[in-house]
């Protein structure tokens, strides 16, 4: 699956794709991240990106021209939906990172200062996506949240396919959280592990957890 991010921000992602199963992914060659700056793409001599809201108002809105131009040269690669990460989209969920999984590819467009014009939103985006119900200063954040949780349904990326079915809010829990876990040592500042997941017993180590998620 192929992920192309559009950011004036490119070096906020060099860390965290580079780790853990993001990286994993990627030297296997199951997702492609590949990330733009937004700046290259602009006309103007300074690489401006931002202006002054028409109509007046606090801070800077981002210009359409970048950002149009440059979903336009990357949907030469990926065909996917479009998706601004935008503070009054939709809330992301268990169940949308799934369906985004089905998609051979995404665009994630990552806002900035207060906003994006509103004509990119009619000439480019497919969907707007939240993350939560809170302003954060840009989409950059939000487009790690979304890659990863998406990348996690990518066939094979995940090492063991069980945990998909076995994690917080998936089908077999009903949209609930996970039941506690608990490893080596037995005993931890007097805190024990509890008898029944000790004890081998498959059945009654289910029944437990089933009574005790979430």
């Amino acid at each position: 699956m192929r992920f192309d991010i559009l950011t004036i921000f490119p070096g906020a992602f060099d860390s965290y794709f580079n780790e853990s199963m993001i990286k994993r992914a990627k030297a296997r060659g199951l997702i492609k991240i590949v990330v733009h700056d937004i700046r290259k793409f602009s006309k103007d001599k300074h690489k401006k990106v931002d202006d002054t809201p028409y109509g007046g108002g606090p801070g800077m809105v981002m210009t359409p021209q970048p950002i149009y131009d440059a979903v336009r040269y990357v949907k030469k690669f990926n065909k996917g939906p479009v998706i601004l990460l935008a503070a009054a989209g939709k809330v992301f969920s268990h169940n949308t990172a799934r369906q985004l999984a089905r998609k051979k590819g995404l665009i994630l467009i990552c806002g900035r200062y207060e906003g994006v014009d509103e004509r990119v939103k009619k000439l480019c985006v497919d969907e707007e996506i939240s993350i939560g119900e809170y302003v954060l200063t840009g989409g950059e954040i939000p487009a790690m949240v979304i890659l990863d949780a998406v990348s996690r349904f990518v066939p094979a990326v995940l090492g063991k396919e069980k945990s998909l079915h076995e994690e917080s809010f998936s089908e077999s829990l009903k949209g609930k959280k996970e039941y506690p876990q608990y490893t080596r040592p037995p005993i931890f500042k007097n805190l024990k592990v509890p008898p029944v997941l000790q004890s081998g017993h498959h059945k009654n180590i289910s029944e437990w957890r089933k009574k005790r998620v979430k």
